[in-house]
């Protein structure tokens, strides 16, 4: 155990990582990942979506939604990659103001391919159960949307608002953006039987919590870490997260020697990277991983490219 003794003012040190510079081997991967969500995600509609009759909530449920209504009511069919692209015309134009040109070029991309495919593939069936059709449709979509998120793009429609909103607060929007769609849904609701707007929820509240759980870059963590090499601790947490930290002077309880320990917050996608650097550089350092519910003051987030 420590206590606290003294406090040395925060390691200032400038940010090593820069954003804007990314390797064409990066490059081709986040393209090749992102073609592979764009797949993933026009199955998932073609598979588990249209044959549950639900809405996904977003710029997809709103277009199937759209689908719906002119179908049902006007008996006409309407192109999903025509309405999903006007749909997302405004979210693009927030994409490339605020967030960044190569991330909202890569999301169009993602859009793109994703409605092309969505009207070209043949409508599978492979269960009749909703339940299931929903469960597993619900996950699938998480994990496309995180694919897209971990490799710079986004799908589109509300994604580039949450992501908006959380550069600009700091904090993970995604349950705002549910209870947007719960909006949607209700619409559903009242003209296509509450069931299916009910069952939409479900599969909503899986998608995100899927997404909570593999992309967690709006969520911090803090570190304590006892180290003997406090100095080359902060160099290494800088280098990977690009988050400054601050050296503490303590006593151990049981010896009464003097001991360091670096605090420092990041975020929670990097923790895992800067807990192993950290044991690299320090083997016999003692790590303190804690969930931050919430942090105020400056708090670097890299930018979206």
């Amino acid at each position: 155990m420590l206590t606290k003794k003294n406090q040395n003012t925060s390691t200032c040190l400038k940010n090593p990582k820069n954003g804007n510079t990314i390797s064409l081997k990066l490059r081709i991967r986040n393209f090749i990942f992102i073609s592979f969500a764009a797949v993933i995600m026009a199955l998932n509609i073609k598979i588990f979506v249209r044959n549950a009759n639900t809405f996904p909530g977003g710029a997809t449920g709103l277009t199937l939604l759209i689908q719906q209504i002119f179908w049902r009511f006007f008996n006409i069919k309407v192109s999903y990659t025509i309405i999903n692209l006007l749909i997302n015309a405004i979210p693009v134009y927030i994409g490339f103001r605020y967030i960044g040109k190569h991330f909202t070029i890569l999301s169009v991309y993602m859009i793109i391919v994703t409605s092309v495919l969505t009207d070209l593939l043949p409508a599978i069936k492979i269960t009749d159960d909703i339940l299931l059709l929903v469960v597993f449709g619900g996950i699938i979509n998480g994990v496309a949307i995180s694919i897209c998120l971990l490799s710079g793009a986004t799908s589109g429609g509300t994604d580039f608002i949450s992501i908006f909103i959380s550069e600009r607060k700091g904090i993970d929007s995604f349950n705002i953006i549910l209870g947007f769609n719960t909006v949607i849904l209700t619409i559903a609701g009242f003209l296509f039987g509450w069931d299916k707007a009910m069952y939409s929820i479900v599969f909503q509240f899986i998608s995100t919590q899927v997404l909570h759980l593999l992309y967690r870059k709006y969520q911090e963590t803090t570190l304590f870490i006892v180290t003997n090499k406090p100095r080359e601790v902060v160099e290494t947490i800088a280098t990977i997260s690009g988050h400054s930290s601050t050296i503490l002077e303590g006593e151990g309880s049981y010896e009464h020697c003097e001991r360091n320990v670096v605090y420092s917050v990041i975020s929670s996608q990097e923790s895992s990277h800067v807990v192993k650097a950290v044991k690299t550089t320090d083997p016999k350092a003692f790590v303190n991983v804690m969930r931050t519910q919430q942090v105020q003051g400056r708090f670097y987030r890299p930018k979206e490219y």
